[in-house]
């Protein structure tokens, strides 16, 4: 058998392998790279546009057993390597120096467990290979300190940018860590926004793959100018099955639908009780809420939380769900959502922004 019909044998075999997020399979997507065939032994790369890492396994050997269906081979190598890239934003807005995508995590109203889901969003995405940050956006009533279990000043090391606080791998900024705790913000719109946009621009955000934004409740002063000002690639919506809440929500989504910003997913948190003495389960909040708000308004739904009384207990100790039992079925459910986002922003049109050259007009002598 020549080299070349080995070569179309081989890629014939590995078009079998899917990609399960995205229902491409990898040849035909261009995400296979560099393959290299010497006689029998095989050698390729398999380029993902979102961080997978706990999924790395079983494609490596799915892929592997494909390859080894065609005759002639015999040994199989095989690179998975990630590869997340800057995507387009809102028309005008520029892109944040050092931070590739910026995700708001938004409700209509509090206590949703938008904080919460934010908080284990981030950290799974960090399990996942990302490289994450956290902007706590909520400058009334900042949460994120605690959850991340972060205590302390932010440093400043040429007077102007301040450095993020930094835990479980993810980087942080928030008001929590410039007041005290039991201080109260008793500022007008206009100073919470300006607080917040210094806090966004003057942080020293490195090298981040997805900045997730824990939204304030509502869609007042700070979620609007956030929705207009900041460069977002998405936006996931949090609710709970309740009819109020759900009233709430797609408020907010409308807002992002009008100001250009896509709407990556709805979360329904505490979607459903199981009782952990008798195991009779319980919709308490009603059933399948954001199932149907996601199918009224075409957006994707995410997945669904139970109202679990380890999640709430975990975040109060700083130790949230996915870094306190990182192989529990909770943590598990937080980690194939943060996927599915990763996914729905790696399909979003990338930006070019940087690829064109800045132009200036000046004056002929």
């Amino acid at each position: 058998m020549t080299a070349t019909v080995q070569e179309s044998a081989l890629l014939d075999a590995l078009k079998t392998v899917v990609d399960a997020h995205t229902g491409k399979d990898f040849v035909s997507s261009k995400a296979l790279k560099n393959l290299r065939i010497e006689e029998g032994d095989i050698a390729f790369q398999v380029e993902l546009g979102y961080p997978a890492k706990s999924q790395h396994p079983a494609l490596r050997k799915a892929l592997i057993a494909a390859a080894r269906t065609v005759p002639g081979v015999q040994n199989v190598s095989v690179e998975i390597v990630t590869r997340i890239v800057s995507h387009a934003v809102q028309r005008g807005v520029a892109l944040l120096p050092k931070v590739k995508n910026i995700i708001a995590v938004a409700s209509g109203k509090g206590g949703v467990g938008k904080s919460t889901t934010t908080v284990n969003l981030a950290l799974a995405l960090a399990a996942e290979g990302a490289s994450v940050g956290i902007l706590d956006a909520d400058i009334y009533g900042p949460s994120q300190p605690m959850m991340m279990g972060i205590s302390g000043r932010p440093e400043s090391e040429d007077g102007k940018r301040i450095e993020p606080l930094e835990n479980y791998g993810v980087q942080v900024m928030s008001i929590g860590f410039l007041i005290e705790p039991d201080q109260a913000m008793i500022w007008r719109g206009p100073m919470a926004t300006q607080a917040l946009d210094q806090l966004l621009n003057q942080t020293n955000w490195r090298d981040i793959d997805y900045l997730l934004v824990d939204m304030p409740p509502g869609t007042g002063d700070i979620a609007l100018t956030l929705s207009q000002r900041v460069p977002l690639t998405g936006a996931v919506i949090v609710t709970t099955p309740q009819d109020i809440a759900l009233l709430d929500a797609k408020k907010g989504l409308k807002m992002f639908e009008k100001v250009g910003v896509p709407i990556l997913g709805i979360v329904e948190n505490m979607a459903v009780y199981c009782c952990p003495n008798c195991g009779h389960t319980e919709h308490i909040f009603g059933a399948d809420g954001g199932k149907k708000m996601a199918a009224e308004y075409n957006v994707g739904y995410l997945g669904a939380l139970p109202l679990n009384l380890s999640i709430r207990e975990q975040a109060d100790a700083g130790r949230p769900t996915v870094v306190a039992d990182p192989e529990g079925e909770i943590a598990a459910i937080y980690k194939a959502v943060a996927r599915q986002v990763a996914v729905k922003v790696a399909a979003k049109a990338k930006d070019f922004s940087s690829r064109f050259p800045t132009i200036s007009v000046s004056k002929g002598t």
